[in-house]
This record gives C-alpha cells, structure tokens and sequence, in this order.
C-alpha cells in the first residue's frame, strides 16, 4: 500500500542582519530521524492503487519522516483503516494505537492494541503486527489470539507468533498455545486474553533483518 506524501522541507540556517553591518548565523539542530518534515492533523482519506480506491485511513496525526536514512510515515495518536475491493466493497478493517509505514520497503509496522477483521468473521488481535504489501503478507512474534465464526460457532486460537496472507483466510500459528470453542472458554472463565507488552516501536527481529535484506 503506497502511501504518497509531499514532504516540505525547511532551511535551517538563518543569516540575520542589523543596519546592513552587524551580521549573525544561527543555527537550529535538524535531525532527520527525530524531526518529521510533513505533520497532518485530523485525517480522513482515500488512497488509490492504480486508480482504484483501495483504502481509507483516519488517524488524529500524520507525521512524515521524509528526510530519515529509512523514510516513514508516523500515526502516533491512533490509526485505522478500511480495505475496499476492486468495487468498493469494505474487505477489512485495521486498528492501531500507532502505526508506521516504511516507504521503501512497502511495510507497515502496527502496534499497541492490533485488532485486524475481514468481513468472513476472521478476526485477528495481538500487541505488535507487520503488513509486508510487497508479499501480501501480515505476521507477528507477538502474543495473538484469532477468533473465527459467528453466534454459537465461534472458534479461538492463540499461540505466540503467526504468518497469515492479507485475506485472512490462510494462516498458520506457531507454539500454539489454544483452540477451543468460545462456548468452553465461557464455561472455564477464561474469556479475556491479554496481549504481552511490547515496547513502542519495538521490532521483531529488526523488522526480520530488514525484511532479510
């Protein structure tokens, strides 16, 4: 998912002068991986792929990163997003306390309260969750509970770690840790799952070495 952005950059270096003889530079320390060249505020968009309205994504702000060693875009106040089918049909939705997406390598790195769902009743939670656009795949390290199925045929896996492709329909969870139905898990109380803590911006493996480079 390309997300374009114009990034506005701003001279730093001053040249103050007083009657045309006294002059003064100032200078005013940028760093690039800190300091965000584009901030939006209350955001409601549409995106496009190949001219098609793809996503929709509303966050409180937007920051770009534009002139960091790894450009990216920044929504640290919240994050969600719906995905549209080539008709404009809602295929999913994403939720995110923040999110980050790395422009080059096409990769959205999600995390806080991760909650993915698609319209089959497939729904994916976790603390921390990576979108590879480029593979059309969506995996974590972290805890992760899926829940599948609707009324009374409702399942719940968790485990730690998974790999799913973008639809939600094929996925794999590795060191399991559950799979029962919803109606047991009510019987033996254990209706709340909570995510282990993750640290903000933490990524898993270095983001897989860098998507293994």
């Amino acid at each position: 998912m390309a997300i374009a952005l114009i990034a506005v950059v701003m001279p730093f270096n001053f040249l103050v002068s007083c009657g045309g003889e006294k002059k003064e530079l100032v200078d005013i320390t940028f760093d690039p991986q800190t300091s965000y060249t584009l901030k939006e505020t209350d955001v409601e968009t549409f995106i496009s792929d190949s001219g098609i309205t793809r996503f929709k994504v509303v966050a409180a702000t937007w920051l770009l990163f534009g002139k960091a060693s790894e450009p990216y875009q920044y929504f640290p106040d919240g994050f969600y997003l719906e995905k549209f089918d080539t008709t404009f049909n809602m295929e999913a939705t994403v939720k995110a306390d923040t999110a980050r997406y790395f422009q080059r390598r096409n990769l959205w790195q999600l995390d806080g309260n991760v909650d993915i769902s698609n319209t089959d009743g497939v729904r994916f939670e976790t603390s921390q969750m990576f979108w590879d656009n480029n593979k059309g795949i969506i995996y974590s390290d972290s805890f992760i509970k899926i829940t599948e199925g609707t009324g009374d045929d409702i399942r719940i896996n968790t485990g730690i770690g998974f790999e799913s492709n973008e639809n939600m329909s094929e996925y794999k969870i590795f060191n399991t840790t559950a799979d029962f139905p919803v109606e047991l898990q009510r019987r033996t109380g254990e209706n709340r799952v909570d995510s282990v803590p993750v640290k903000e911006g933490e990524a898993i493996n270095e983001l897989r070495t860098n998507d293994e480079q």
